[in-house]
């Protein structure tokens, strides 16, 4: 990671905010956010194909109760209360969001204004919020004769 790089990122999770996930590695942010006193949360979003999914995959990373809601209020009220639990702040890295899917792309938006509206709380309760999307596109077409494995159990494995 180049100095001017690492100072950016040292900037943003000093305050909060957006990190640019195709500018910096996943293992890299985990390391200095670690080394700076936030907690590292990675929400692997690859298998999700629906908000509901997506819902499952970021409550799961955080350690959420399975009673979790599946409404973007829901998943507000998780990353709310989870930030509370850190003594500085977190870092929520959303890795392989489908964004591009057509049955994605509202939800993408939501859930990108109910980390918006967490990055605000988070300044009011003076705790550091910072997050990052790997926008990977859509998924891909499904193999003719060959079923999907269902979400649940793509995620045990």
């Amino acid at each position: 990671m180049s100095k001017k790089s690492e100072s950016t990122l040292k900037t943003i999770l000093s305050s909060g905010g957006e990190i640019k996930a195709d500018a910096h590695k996943l293992e890299e942010v985990a390391a200095l956010a670690e080394e700076m006193g936030l907690t590292f949360y990675a929400a692997d979003c690859d298998k999700a194909r629906n908000r509901s999914a997506i819902l499952r995959a970021l409550s799961k990373a955080v350690d959420y109760p399975v009673f979790f809601g599946n409404n973007m209020d829901a998943l507000l009220d998780c990353l709310g209360e989870t930030l509370l639990e850190q003594k500085k702040g977190m870092v929520l890295w959303i890795e392989n969001l489908h964004s591009g899917d057509p049955s994605l792309v509202a939800d993408t938006q939501d859930i990108l204004g109910i980390l918006n509206d967490t990055l605000e709380y988070a300044t009011d309760k003076e705790r550091v919020f910072v997050y990052a999307i790997e926008h990977v596109g859509k998924h891909s077409d499904p193999e003719p004769g060959v079923a999907p494995a269902p979400y649940a159990e793509s995620q045990s494995k």
